[in-house]
């Protein structure tokens, strides 16, 4: 059984990739002030960084028909599902890896102090940083797996294509379950982002058949590794070539009639109601507020009338915590509750017959949770006239009127045009 845990795993990241990163198109060479800024980061990171890498043989691995069990605990990714059934995968190794804390500390530091250009450089190298972990651990696996005869596949993690972002919390739980020297130091949120963000957990699986792994390309883990001076490998690396993330671009302050334009929300959307409600409702019921590190704070107030009892008012505080812009704001937590004072749902019929119940499943649901905010423009749910709580398919209807309104205040901050002062910068 394997177990590896580095607490200061030497990071060499290779200029290629982190030029990639920062949203260059291939082969570009830096200079001048992004050199300058390139330089900077990796120093500083070097100097300050605390990155870290755990990794640890699972003790029990079960592929059912639709899910893999790792040490008891179920997960639903596609890809892990294939990689067992064509490379007669019999094992896994979950793995964590993180940059540490200090990096997002001081890029939020540079950003309140109005250096946007340290602050991306820092975050970029940070992204960087984590991909090169994984690479490192990757490596290490494969050294071990060599001398036992065996192979390491490529690894899946939660919010990759087939597995969703929603299952990140349970697999840090089965992690951590394993390791006697306690939990690791990064939290997953309910919504399955990772705090602090710069941190990356995976499940690489492990086979017996060597010869059938050098026969099917896509498991192959060479090619999607990047660690080049790697001495068992057996494929040259082979990266999907990608277009330049304009965001990136956006991110560090380019403008001018090249600047990309794409934006993180639709600003053409088709809601479900009409924009004078979604107006009165953003006016009246919803307050926003940005914090310095971009993440957006959201309440909601609905108010509504029970079905039964002669319709008794009642209302209800929606809580919402967004991610970044530039990360497309992911829908990070989703709260819902009785508003101060009320006491109108306690007249609802359900509560009445099964309050425990009612109440829990309108704190626990968390529609969309991980999931940019534009896709609300394409959830597909019922209409409900119902103005209680009592069945899902009122509870969802809400939601998305609660999420609807959000898109439809964000979009319009969007179509503000920026305020200009003397010298021609944006102040907002």
């Amino acid at each position: 059984m394997i177990e590896i845990h580095e607490t200061r795993p030497a990071v060499d990241v290779q200029i290629a990739e982190y030029v990639r990163l920062l949203g260059y198109p291939p082969g570009w060479v830096l200079e001048d002030r992004a050199l300058e800024l390139a330089t900077w980061a990796r120093a500083w990171y070097a100097e300050h960084g605390r990155p870290w890498i755990y990794a640890r043989q699972a003790a029990e691995w079960d592929a059912r028909a639709d899910a893999i069990a790792i040490d008891g605990a179920s997960f639903s990714s596609g890809r892990l599902l294939r990689s067992h059934r064509e490379a007669a995968a019999h094992d896994a190794v979950v793995v964590a890896v993180g940059a540490g804390p200090e990096l997002e500390d001081e890029a939020q530091r540079r950003w309140r102090d109005g250096c946007p250009d340290e602050y991306f450089f820092l975050e970029v190298y940070g992204s960087a940083v984590v991909e090169h972990l994984i690479t490192m651990a990757g490596a290490r696996l494969c050294a071990w797996a060599d001398g036992e005869r065996l192979a390491v596949l490529p690894h899946d993690s939660p919010g990759y294509p087939d597995w969703t972002i929603e299952e990140q919390e349970r697999l840090l739980a089965t992690i951590n379950r394993g390791r006697a020297a306690g939990p690791l130091p990064v939290h997953a949120m309910t919504s399955g982002m990772l705090r602090p963000k710069k941190s990356l957990l995976a499940v690489f699986g492990l086979t017996r058949m060597t010869d059938r792994v050098r026969r099917l390309t896509d498991l192959v883990p060479c090619e999607h590794c990047a660690f080049q001076s790697c001495q068992f490998r057996r494929a040259p690396y082979h990266r999907t070539p990608s277009a330049a993330d304009p965001e990136l671009s956006m991110m560090a302050g380019r403008s001018g009639p090249d600047a990309p334009s794409r934006r993180p929300l639709d600003l053409q959307a088709s809601y479900s109601v009409n924009a004078k409600a979604l107006r009165r409702w953003t006016e009246g019921r919803l307050t926003l507020d940005t914090h310095a590190d971009g993440v957006v704070s959201a309440v909601f107030r609905f108010e509504g009338t029970t079905c039964t009892n002669m319709g008794r008012a009642l209302e209800f505080d929606y809580h919402v915590t967004l991610g970044p812009r530039q990360d497309g704001y992911p829908i990070l937590e989703e709260r819902c509750e009785p508003a101060p004072g009320d006491r109108g749902h306690m007249h609802m019929c359900r509560y009445l017959t099964a309050s425990a119940s009612l109440m829990a499943a309108i704190r626990d649901e968390r529609p969309l949770a991980g999931r940019p905010l534009n896709d609300v423009l394409t959830w597909p749910r019922a209409a409900s006239s119902s103005g209680c709580y009592c069945e899902p398919a009122g509870r969802t209807h809400k939601w998305g009127l609660v999420l609807e309104t959000i898109h439809y205040a964000l979009a319009q901050q969007e179509r503000r045009p920026a305020a200009v002062d003397a010298d021609g910068v944006e102040t907002s």
